[in-house]
């Protein structure tokens, strides 16, 4: 073979092996990125994941894609996730509903802890509670005596059973040692109109939704579900001025394939990192109530790991069930 042929042929050869090379050992991110919301558009979870996914896109030059698949509390689009190529291509929105749900239902399709890999807390969002201007109370301690003086007649709302508002209000409970009847609504909407139709007492509700009635008085905020005040509500006390044990804040991360390769992941934490701790996205979540995270993996699989054990125990003490 003359020396030009044996060029020619080892060029092909390269080529070919190129061609064949798997998408993780090409230089990532070669194709579209996919983000799973197992959720209905126009949530939190769909808001942030759009909103992060375009400065992603910009970020990469390459496309991102909002796949919202609800169902099933949440379950439908985690399976799908859970099921999809381990490249780095897939990601999934998770929340507090993924961390509840093995102790929350009785099957789970996949295993939350050998099947995902946390990438990154992106966000932490407090819930306040709001009454009803007509519940004679003005803090947490005289919700408490009221509940007291009154077992199993206060009436509070959620947006389902095992969603963040409703453990919010079932820890309340448990930590005051008080008995207090939970309505599940199918989502915080319907529950606030209640709310302020007076069906309901009182309920746990995002910032962002509920702050309107605040200001309109349709609503009255007694406190934050977080460990300290919020600089949105900066003169409503935590519950845990109260009950120093509270903390309930609604969160959402990102998970993606348990098998995806380490460096895949740490250059998704480090980009996510960057744009959800810029200060213009810093600026504009904190005028909506949330704090920007961009934790570490290690940090996020620790409390991820942290929040399923303490829901747990909360649902198992509340004898909480999906019916």
């Amino acid at each position: 073979m003359t020396p030009s042929r044996e060029i020619c042929v080892s060029a092909l050869l390269f080529a070919v092996a190129a061609c064949a090379l798997p998408a993780h050992a090409q230089k990532y991110p070669a194709k579209p990125i996919r983000i799973i919301v197992p959720f209905a558009p126009g949530g939190p979870n769909d808001i942030l994941a759009r909103l992060v996914g375009q400065r992603l896109a910009e970020a990469w030059g390459q496309q991102v894609i909002v796949d919202n698949r609800p169902g099933a509390s949440t379950m439908i689009g985690s399976d799908l996730a859970a099921k999809a190529a381990p490249d780095g291509y897939t990601l999934l929105m998770v929340s507090t509903s993924t961390a509840v749900n093995p102790s929350l239902q009785a099957k789970v399709p996949y295993d939350t802890l050998r099947d995902f890999a946390p990438v990154i807390q992106l966000v932490s969002s407090p819930n306040v509670l709001v009454t009803n201007p007509s519940l004679p109370v003005r803090s947490v301690r005289e919700l408490v005596a009221l509940a007291r003086a009154r077992p199993n007649e206060i009436a509070y709302g959620s947006g389902g059973v095992g969603t963040a508002t409703h453990l919010g209000g079932a820890l309340l409970c448990q930590l005051a040692k008080v008995s207090m009847t939970h309505v599940p609504y199918k989502g915080d909407s319907p529950a606030s109109i209640d709310l302020i139709g007076g069906q309901i007492a009182w309920m746990f509700g995002t910032i962002l939704p509920i702050m309107p009635h605040i200001k309109t008085g349709k609503m009255r905020a007694i406190a934050v579900s977080s460990t300290t005040r919020g600089p949105s509500l900066a003169d409503v006390p935590a519950v845990a001025e109260t009950l120093p044990q509270f903390e309930a804040t609604s969160w959402y991360g990102i998970f993606t394939q348990a098998a995806v390769p380490p460096d895949i992941v740490a250059q998704l934490n480090g980009e996510l990192a960057r744009i959800i701790t810029a200060p213009e996205m810093r600026d504009r979540l904190a005028r909506d109530g949330t704090e920007s995270v961009g934790n570490t993996p290690e940090q996020f699989a620790a409390y991820f790991k942290a929040s399923m054990e303490k829901w747990g125990r909360v649902i198992k003490e509340a004898g909480i069930k999906i019916e």
